[in-house]
């Protein structure tokens, strides 16, 4: 395996999914690419004629991000690992799948929330969008929480 693309969104997900990442990357002796998709531009609010404050805002966000993802990245280098940040804005699926496509990842490892049937339903799940789009192998690692809650209901078995 060459290149594992591990998507990012900065919630309680993402340690769990860069610490699997990173542990797989190592294993297989491959390449770590961390996607962070930021929000696209809004549509009601344009570049060119928009209010300063909010195109000001919206370039401080993604300057954050940016630098985020650079830690992160940054970090899982100095361990010796080849490792690389992405930051591309746009929808999230669509977004993660054309990069798995042009990096030619071999795996996408993604972190799952525990959002309930009616969140699902009206707005989908990336994990779930992931699965059913991508011609890649997903991943799935679930949020830290989520591991934590699961321990402690099975240890209460």
């Amino acid at each position: 395996m060459r290149t594992i693309l591990a998507a990012i969104d900065f919630s309680s997900a993402t340690d769990p999914v860069v610490a699997r990442a990173t542990s797989l990357a190592r294993d297989l002796d491959a390449e770590l690419l961390l996607i962070h998709v930021a929000a696209p531009d809004p549509d009601f609010v344009g570049f060119e004629s928009g209010p300063r404050g909010v195109r000001d805002s919206r370039a401080a966000e993604l300057r954050d991000e940016h630098r985020r993802i650079q830690a992160l990245t940054e970090g899982i280098r100095q361990t010796g690992l080849d490792a690389l940040g992405l930051l591309v804005q746009g929808p999230t699926v669509a977004t993660i799948l054309d990069e798995a496509k042009r990096t030619e990842a071999e795996m996408v490892v993604v972190g799952s929330h525990s959002h309930g049937a009616l969140f699902r339903a009206l707005l989908g799940s990336t994990s779930e969008g992931l699965i059913r789009a991508g011609q890649t192998p997903v991943l799935v690692v679930p949020a830290a929480r989520e591991a934590a809650d699961r321990a402690a209901s099975e240890e209460a078995m």
